[in-house]
């Protein structure tokens, strides 16, 4: 995967949240489990608030305009974008334990990203930027944990 602008990362990373979102809607529809539909739906609104938050970015003409149209070309340092569509492509169906396995690991994934694009900055409002977002998905992660343990006591 080659991006141009940081903004088209940001816009490939809104979307992924997107067919996350899309793919536990669509498991919570289909769940045979009262506990597990509602599991299912609230990582569906999880990821939808980070599709909105990413897209907030996009669209609010805040201070990150100019983080946002730096160009970088990282064509071959890019393990991450193919693991995460492998993971919006998998079935969510099953037990909450393997569905916080898949959640936490688009999040550290994606951590990763970040944390890779705050590390090849060029400016620091760029390393900001990234190690912001990096940060986010650590501590959604942390939630996560904390909020499937909460409906596995249920």
């Amino acid at each position: 995967m080659r991006y141009n602008q940081v903004k088209d990362l940001i816009e490939w990373a809104a979307g992924y949240h997107g067919r996350m979102a899309r793919q536990y809607s669509a498991g919570a529809e289909q769940a045979e489990h009262e506990r597990l539909a509602m599991v299912l739906t609230y990582l569906a609104d999880s990821e939808l608030k980070m599709k909105t938050g990413l897209e907030a970015l996009l669209h609010d003409g805040s201070d990150h305009r100019e983080v946002l149209e730096i160009w970088f070309d990282d064509s071959s340092d890019f393990p991450q974008p193919p693991e995460l569509d492998a993971l919006a492509k998998q079935s969510v169906a099953g037990s909450i334990d393997e569905l916080t396995k898949t959640a936490v690991e688009s999040h550290r994934k994606l951590q990763s990203l970040y944390e890779h694009r705050a590390s090849r900055a060029k400016i620091e409002p760029e390393e900001t930027f990234f190690s912001a977002l990096a940060e986010g998905h650590n501590a959604e992660a942390r939630k996560l944990v904390a909020s499937m343990q909460e409906f596995d006591d249920i």
